[in-house]
C-alpha cells in the first residue's frame, strides 16, 4: 500500500533532519534514471546555496530562479543508470560563457550545468534532493522579480557571480 499522507507525497523536506546529510547528500531524477550523490560535510554547517536569475536559468528551473550548488566536480557522484543524461550547448547566456547544461533526457529534470569560467566546480542543480543548502549568494539579483522574498545574509551580485554587488 503506498502512503499518500501530505508529508509523502508532497516529498516534504522538513521530514528530513539536516543531521541526515552531514556526510553526503543523495537525489535522483524524477524517473530515477539518474542519481546524484554529494559528498560534502559543509551542506548544512554554512551557508552554500547559489540562486540565479538569469533568463536562460528560470528557463531551464521553469520557475522565478533556479536553486544550485556550486561544488567541486571531485565531490560529485553522477550515477547514469540508463543512459540518459544529456547534454544541451547554452551558446546564448547573459555571462557570455557557453554552458553546458545537462538534464535526464526521460523527464526532463535539470541535473547540473558546467561554466568553464568556474574552474574544477559543477553547478548542481537542486530540485532533486530532499532537502536544500540555505543560499550564500544570488546572482543577477538585479533581474529579481518585485514580489519575491528577500533572504537576509546572502550576497546578492548585480549580474554576473563574483562581479559587482548590489
Amino acid at each position: 500500500m503506498v502512503d499518500r499522507s501530505p508529508n509523502t507525497v508532497t516529498g516534504n523536506p522538513n521530514q528530513h533532519p539536516v543531521s541526515q546529510f552531514a556526510e553526503t547528500l543523495h537525489g535522483k531524477c524524477l524517473c530515477g534514471s539518474i542519481s546524484v550523490t554529494i559528498k560534502d560535510t559543509e551542506l548544512f554547517t554554512r551557508r552554500r546555496g547559489h540562486i540565479c536569475h538569469c533568463s536562460n536559468c528560470r528557463k531551464v528551473s521553469g520557475s522565478y530562479a533556479s536553486i544550485n550548488l556550486i561544488v567541486e566536480e571531485d565531490k560529485v557522484d553522477i550515477v547514469d543508470r540508463d543512459g540518459t543524461l544529456t547534454e544541451y550547448k547554452d551558446g546564448e547566456t547573459l555571462s557570455g560563457n557557453t554552458l553546458g547544461r545537462w538534464f535526464c533526457s526521460r523527464c526532463g529534470n535539470p541535473i547540473r550545468s558546467v561554466n568553464p569560467a568556474l574552474k574544477g566546480k559543477v553547478i548542481v542543480k537542486m530540485g532533486i534532493f530532499p532537502r536544500i543548502p540555505a543560499p550564500e549568494m544570488e546572482a543577477f539579483a538585479s533581474h529579481r522579480h518585485p514580489w519575491q522574498g528577500d533572504n537576509p545574509d546572502v550576497i546578492r551580485y548585480t549580474t554576473k557571480l563574483f562581479g559587482e554587488t548590489m
